[in-house]
């Protein structure tokens, strides 16, 4: 029966991934939109400076509203993506149930589960946030991440349902690692967040930019730091609190709080360096590039763990390799 699930599983997971990528291509083709209709108001702007004497007031308020509408973003790509990216996660959430019931335990015990999972609650997250504000600009990175995630995991480190090991027999499993993955979605909002503002930023101070028109269609780069600054926080909250239920569990399963294992440490390198980025932007005034910068060294760091530090470093957490 276990099989069977298994199975339906990753039918489910396949079929999220196919329903991914289109809508992968639907944001990038709303993004190219939005660079052709933001292109075509700077140009509408530029031919306009030589008239704007001899047109008086009624010229002008006329020649801003044709740019303005010319630049006016069409979001019915994106909305047809976003509504795509709701029916993906759905299915890729029905999978991962799938996956536990056939396990009969929580499906992260291992990089297949955990890149399943993961990447799930990176995708619910997303969704979740488009309460807070608008972000599905962020849809073409979101999906394209999960992409990634989901089609790594599944090529690279599938492995059929089989019993937990000892050490992960624990209800800890579900505290440490869910809350964990919550920190890591957050975590790559923000860095996506981070990484448009410094493009933002380079474009408003006319240094560059000039081949990503679209970027005039979205928040400025202050209100893109702000934003990211929110998400890198509660995701911060998140880790602190996953560093402190691992903790607890490796005093649980091995009689200590701390052993210096590559996983400990590389989980306190990446609390280490979010603090420095909180501590820094908010005592210490780096507002701009240098906060955007150590965002993104942040979740370079997170992805170095999940990856480099799960399969190539040997130590008490290597089952996660599994």
């Amino acid at each position: 029966m276990s099989d069977v699930l298994d199975s339906y599983s990753l039918v489910a997971i396949y079929s999220a991934m196919a329903v991914y990528l289109i809508a992968f291509v639907l944001f990038a083709i709303d993004i190219a939109k939005r660079s052709a209709n933001a292109s075509t108001a700077a140009g509408q702007l530029a031919m306009s400076e030589g008239q704007l004497a001899a047109s008086g007031s009624g010229g002008v308020a006329t020649l801003e509203r044709q740019a303005t509408d010319a630049a006016a973003p069409r979001y019915r790509f994106e909305r047809v993506g976003f509504a795509l990216t709701v029916l993906a996660t759905a299915l890729h959430v029905g999978g991962v149930v799938l996956r536990g019931v056939a396990q009969g335990f929580v499906p992260w015990a291992n990089m297949f589960e955990f890149s399943l999972t993961s990447s799930a609650i990176i995708a619910v997250v997303f969704l979740l946030l488009q309460f807070w504000q608008d972000l599905k600009f962020l849809g073409v990175y979101m999906t394209g991440f999960v992409l990634i995630a989901l089609g790594v995991g599944t090529v690279n480190f599938y492995v059929p349902v089989k019993p937990l090991p000892d050490a992960l027999d624990s209800y800890w499993l579900i505290i440490h690692v869910f809350v964990a993955a919550l920190g890591t979605a957050l975590f790559a909002v923000g860095a996506a967040l981070s990484l448009l503002q410094l493009l933002q930023a380079r474009r408003e101070s006319g240094a560059g930019g000039r081949g990503l028109a679209f970027l005039r269609t979205l928040p400025n780069s202050v209100r893109l730091e702000n934003s990211a600054y929110l998400v890198t926080v509660v995701g911060f909250v998140f880790w602190t609190f996953t560093l402190v239920a691992g903790a607890i569990w490796a005093e649980r399963a091995w009689g200590r709080y701390w052993g210096w294992d590559t996983k400990e440490v590389w989980t306190f390198i990446i609390w280490t360096v979010y603090a420095g980025y909180i501590h820094a932007r908010a005592t210490r005034g780096w507002r701009g590039a240098r906060s955007a910068w150590l965002a993104l060294i942040g979740f370079a760091s997170v992805l170095f763990n999940y990856t480099v530090v799960n399969l190539f470093f040997k130590g008490l957490h290597s089952y996660s390799g599994l």
